[in-house]
């Protein structure tokens, strides 16, 4: 499975963007997906998750309520929906899956995408 995410770029704060991540090579049917966040020097941070099914999602607390995850299996693709953007969200975000699983929150997912940056600027 390749894992391409887009979507990242300069944003206001307050502001909204919507990152995509796109699946090739496997149907993401049967994986669960999840956005994960690097800034330097620190770990890359859970974000958010969603099943298989689209039917159950998981969120950081420092992203719930701003930030929604989504999917649809159809187009293979992974939407991270963010709203209210604040400074401190500025990073590059990951896209991950998990195949048959669900997504391992410390980070041992099985696909990663390259990553696409978000800057928020206050």
């Amino acid at each position: 499975v390749q894992l391409q995410a887009s979507g990242g770029g300069l944003v206001q704060a307050g502001g909204s963007l919507r990152l995509s991540c796109v699946a090739t090579g496997r149907a993401i049917d049967s994986s669960d997906m999840g956005w994960f966040r690097r800034t330097p020097g620190k770990p890359r941070d859970f974000i958010a998750a969603i099943s298989r099914s689209g039917g159950s999602t998981r969120y950081a607390d420092s992203v719930k309520g701003r930030f929604t995850i989504s999917r649809d299996n159809a187009k293979n693709t992974v939407y991270l929906q963010m709203n209210s953007l604040k400074p401190e969200d500025t990073a590059i975000y990951y896209c991950a899956a998990a195949l048959g699983r669900g997504i391992d929150y410390a980070g041992d997912n099985d696909y990663w995408g390259q990553g696409t940056q978000v800057t928020v600027s206050s």
